[in-house]
């Protein structure tokens, strides 16, 4: 998995909306500026989301240069936070959460799990 290969220790949802045709230059400023995090944190992987809820961008610093990653989901979307112009770190669950079309930060999300697992 990716996340093997690329040491990823923390994985920061850029909340709001980005420009997803923004390319690694246009995102590493937004993470600056807008985020007030470190682009070139070594294991950090940053998420984006544009108008549609149906695309996502990734951007993660290697060390020796960028890797960017792009998915559109071909059925549903992302449940994406819009109301904050915050970044949020996720848990591997609250990621996870987000890849199954669900918002992480919902605070009903965790309940929701926590009562299908019993």
């Amino acid at each position: 998995m990716l996340e093997d290969i690329a040491k990823i220790r923390r994985v920061v949802l850029a909340c709001g909306m980005v420009d997803l045709r923004k390319g690694i230059d246009g995102l590493a400023t937004i993470i600056g500026d807008r985020y007030h995090q470190n682009p070139f944190e070594k294991g950090t992987l940053f998420l984006f989301c544009g108008k549609r809820s149906d695309r996502i961008k990734r951007l993660l610093w290697m060390g020796d240069g960028f890797l960017l990653l792009y998915k559109r989901f071909e059925a549903g979307s992302l449940s994406w936070p819009r109301t904050t112009q915050e970044a949020a770190e996720l848990t591997e669950e609250q990621f996870n959460y987000l890849m199954l079309g669900l918002n992480p930060l919902d605070p009903k999300i965790k309940e929701i799990h926590q009562k299908h697992a019993q």
